[in-house]
């Protein structure tokens, strides 16, 4: 299997035009990825992240480097968006952080 690994943003409209519900879906997937810092605080992994673009919509930021620590994880969000029918964009590095 020849799989292309690289940052992307899953966004929050269908490939048909339709926004996905429920409205707060970003936070929530970026919160089963999150876990408690050594303040007992809720943090999001730096590897995927909550966002929107410049209209408006929600989005989350997959950093590619997700995969060499977690390649399950890596793969969960991919079938998710495609699952869903999620439009996915290429990354930045900027965006990405890498």
């Amino acid at each position: 299997m020849n799989q292309n690994i690289e940052s992307f943003v899953i966004v929050g409209v269908t490939r048909d035009g339709k926004k996905f519900r429920p409205s707060d879906w970003a936070d929530r997937l970026c919160g089963i990825m999150s876990a408690f810092g050594a303040d007992n605080r809720m943090k999001y992994s730096p590897f995927v992240r909550p966002s929107s673009n410049a209209r408006g919509d929600k989005t989350v930021l997959v950093d590619a480097r997700l995969y060499d620590i977690e390649p399950l994880a890596y793969k969960f969000l991919v079938n998710f968006a495609s699952d869903n029918n999620l439009q996915i964009e290429p990354c930045s590095k900027q965006a990405s952080g890498t």
